[in-house]
């Protein structure tokens, strides 16, 4: 017979869990009352304007400029799946991985496609749901999972064993997962404005001001709504992301010119675009926190200060799970969309990096 000692740690552990998924379904409610009212007063203002979305047919120019690279597809054998990515630079030279952010595609390593194809084969994919990527219909298709298999699997398909990896926002969750899965692959490490998973689930946890900043992770559990919600008023809330004073690019940043928002538009108002990468978000609490979290990889995380949807000392806290070289920088004025708005800073930063001579911590 187990001693009451015993069961105290299991007791608390399911106390916890207990108290996490309380947390989580309360927020979602709140959250939705919220964006069901602030709906409902929209349509109280003007029905055909909420309601209305343009039809957009045809991609603006911008995404099949010459200088951002070629335009590559890959099937990939286990899950079927195609993946869409553009690449610059010759093949076989180095292999330099982008994994962007939600919400977000290929084109916002435009920057970064320029600027280090000189010396590497860079690549800069669609993840799994977005863009021309093939998007699964059911919510399981996005667990974590399958979002590091997909890296993997493409590592291989693209003929290479190991790769500089860089994830900005979403794209940094799954770098982090990979580095630890499998971090043979990964020659270096870089980050972009997401703290190491477990530091983002301890903090969440622990800070309020963590907790509201997040309110959209906790939004995204409903079905279907959060896509209605995304839609309305011709992608305000999208243009609203990237544009506004307290979220958008900070006023001393790279500002998106009127086709590039054009761009963002066009890749979400497509047929069911915004269903697939909602569904990480969907599966992201039953995956965290990680039994596994060692980083052995020399690794680089970049952080804007103004961040207005991850607090800053979360990337402070993140170098307790790296075991090996570990930099961090930060940039004042600097957004949540860092690689996008201060990308000359960002680009002199990665070559430092690169070229540097990293050891690994005794």
């Amino acid at each position: 017979m187990a001693k009451p000692r015993d069961c105290l740690p299991r007791l608390m552990l399911a106390l916890r869990s207990l108290l996490f998924w309380s947390l989580v379904y309360c927020y979602c409610g709140l959250c939705a009352s919220i964006h069901l009212l602030k709906l409902l007063w929209s349509l109280g203002k003007g029905p055909a304007q909420t309601l209305r979305r343009p039809a957009r047919e045809q991609p603006p120019a911008c995404l099949s400029d010459p200088s951002l690279g070629t335009h590559c597809y890959v099937r990939i054998k286990d899950s079927g799946l195609r993946f869409h990515y553009v690449a610059a630079g010759e093949r076989g030279k180095p292999l330099m991985l982008l994994l962007h952010g939600f919400p977000e595609f290929w084109y916002s390593w435009r920057y970064q496609l320029r600027e280090f194809k000189s010396e590497y084969r860079v690549v800069a994919l669609d993840l799994r749901g977005y863009g021309e990527t093939d998007a699964p219909i059911h919510r399981e298709n996005y667990k974590l999972d399958c979002l590091i298999t997909d890296i993997k699997d493409i590592l291989d398909s693209l003929g290479y064993s190991k790769c500089v990896l860089i994830g900005h926002d979403w794209g940094g969750m799954i770098a982090w997962l990979i580095a630890i899965c499998y971090p043979e692959v990964v020659m270096k490490l870089i980050v972009i404005n997401f703290p190491h998973p477990n530091v983002f689930t301890e903090y969440i946890l622990r800070h309020p001001a963590q907790l509201f900043k997040s309110s959209y992770y906790y939004f995204f559990q409903i079905p279907w709504f959060p896509e209605f919600i995304f839609s309305i008023n011709d992608f305000k809330v999208l243009k609203h992301l990237f544009t506004s004073h307290s979220t958008g690019i900070g006023r001393k940043g790279c500002q998106l010119t009127t086709e590039d928002l054009e761009a963002y538009i066009y890749v979400f108002s497509q047929p069911g675009a915004l269903s697939g990468p909602i569904n990480y978000y969907r599966n992201i609490f039953s995956c965290l926190p990680l039994k596994h979290h060692v980083v052995s990889t020399p690794t680089l995380l970049l952080w804007g200060e103004n961040d207005a949807f991850m607090e800053v000392e979360m990337a402070e806290v993140t170098k307790i799970y790296v075991k090996n070289y570990f930099r961090l920088t930060i940039l004042s004025e600097a957004s949540h969309w860092l690689q996008q708005d201060q990308p000359d800073i960002v680009n002199k930063l990665i070559w430092t990096f690169l070229k540097e001579e990293t050891r690994k911590k005794d």
